[in-house]
């Protein structure tokens, strides 16, 4: 009996005990594993897939992840002609040994199948399984309620710093450069006020606007509200 399975978007005739290398599949070595998407299954009886045989699998045993040989290809330039660029590489392969062929009822083989999946390990159907059921027993509402709780939050964060002013109604400066002074411990109008040429020239450097404060006059209007 044989059998035309599909993978890593590739088909391949396959029988029991051969060995074969395929895409690199996430798979451990000594892990088995079922293919679910079988094409044609052939022995006394063909059976031809629209477009895969229903309860058909194939069964194999990982032997090892390997490399496969070295391609060389060059790349070139067009009106370029002393321009060319070697590349290498070694596509990533599973080695597999076929175990077994089924012509049908592949639920019952010992390893899950998963229709339409391609290939599935058990190991991974092992790990998929508590997940399914803790996303199944996490109840409606909480899962709704979550979202608005963070929308919630959002909103009642405030725009300014506590005990700080709006500095934003200082010529020039808007959310963005107020948010580089609170980050810059500038919160009142009072610091402001208080700037010396050098803090000036200090706080120029940070916000990276050199000479706005002065043309802005941020000192003197500051001033202005803290009187």
């Amino acid at each position: 009996m044989f059998a035309v399975i599909k993978t890593g978007g590739k088909q391949y005739r396959v029988k029991s005990g051969d060995t074969l290398r395929v895409e690199k599949l996430a798979a451990d070595a000594g892990e088995k594993i079922q293919f679910n998407e079988i094409l044609m299954v052939g022995g006394d009886n063909l059976v031809v897939g629209a477009p895969f045989v229903k309860d058909a699998g194939v069964q194999a045993e990982v032997v090892d992840q390997i490399k496969g040989d070295k391609l060389i290809h060059f790349v070139k330039r067009r009106r370029k002609h002393s321009s060319q660029r070697t590349k290498g590489h070694r596509q990533q392969l599973t080695l597999l040994k076929i175990t077994d062929i089924l012509a049908d009822g592949a639920e019952k083989s010992g390893v899950k199948a998963a229709i339409g999946a391609g290939s599935v390990s058990g190991a991974a159907i092992a790990a998929a399984a508590p997940k399914a059921e803790k996303k199944a027993d996490a109840p409606k509402s909480e899962a709704k309620a979550a979202p608005k709780a963070e929308k919630t939050e959002a909103k009642a964060a405030p725009k300014k710093a506590a005990g700080g002013d709006d500095l934003k109604e200082l010529s020039g400066v808007g959310p963005a450069l107020e948010k580089k002074l609170h980050e810059a411990g500038v919160t009142t109008f009072a610091q402001i006020a208080d700037w010396s040429e050098a803090d000036i020239a200090d706080m120029d450097e940070k916000l990276s606007f050199k000479g706005r404060i002065e043309r802005e006059g941020w000192v003197e209007q500051a001033k202005a509200k803290t009187k």
